[in-house]
């Protein structure tokens, strides 16, 4: 067993919405991973309309003391949210409300934020959006054959 699957959380994000659909997949896709992935703490937050709120579920999950969270927007493409939004809110929840002494440096396509605060002392790492990968690929090719 990894060691560091008890130092890891993971944050998936949802958009949220006002139909209460949109936060039902979410939550869905959220325990299917927790399914696959049973020694992580798994939480989901939401960008708006929808509790827990980022920072609701960012708290949670820094509460159950891991040293590392890392957050997965479930979206398929980057826009303002993406880009801006969500790494702004999740600088804030590093240094507990605290703009100041946060540092980003990127690893990849990913972004690591450092926090020189006692907030959080941990290592965020935030990664991009779903994109084009070829399990969605796979999955549209696989219902539009059901129905050629």
């Amino acid at each position: 067993m990894n060691d560091k699957k008890q130092d890891s959380g993971i944050l998936l994000i949802g958009h949220g919405s006002r139909l209460p659909y949109n936060k039902e997949v979410i939550d869905k896709i959220a325990e299917k991973y927790s399914e696959i992935m049973p020694n992580y703490n798994i939480e989901v937050g939401y960008m708006e309309l929808c509790e827990p709120s980022i920072s609701q579920a960012f708290n949670k999950l820094k509460e159950t003391g891991v040293n590392r969270i890392i957050v997965q927007p479930v979206f398929l493409a980057d826009g303002m949210h993406t880009k801006a939004d969500i790494p702004t809110l999740l600088k804030f929840c590093a240094k507990g409300s605290e703009p100041d002494n946060v540092n980003i440096e990127s690893s990849d396509n990913n972004e690591i934020i450092k926090s020189e605060s006692s907030a959080f002392t941990g290592e965020l790492i935030y990664l991009e959006p779903i994109g084009p990968d070829d399990g969605i690929a796979n999955l549209i090719t696989q219902r539009i054959q059901e129905n050629l």
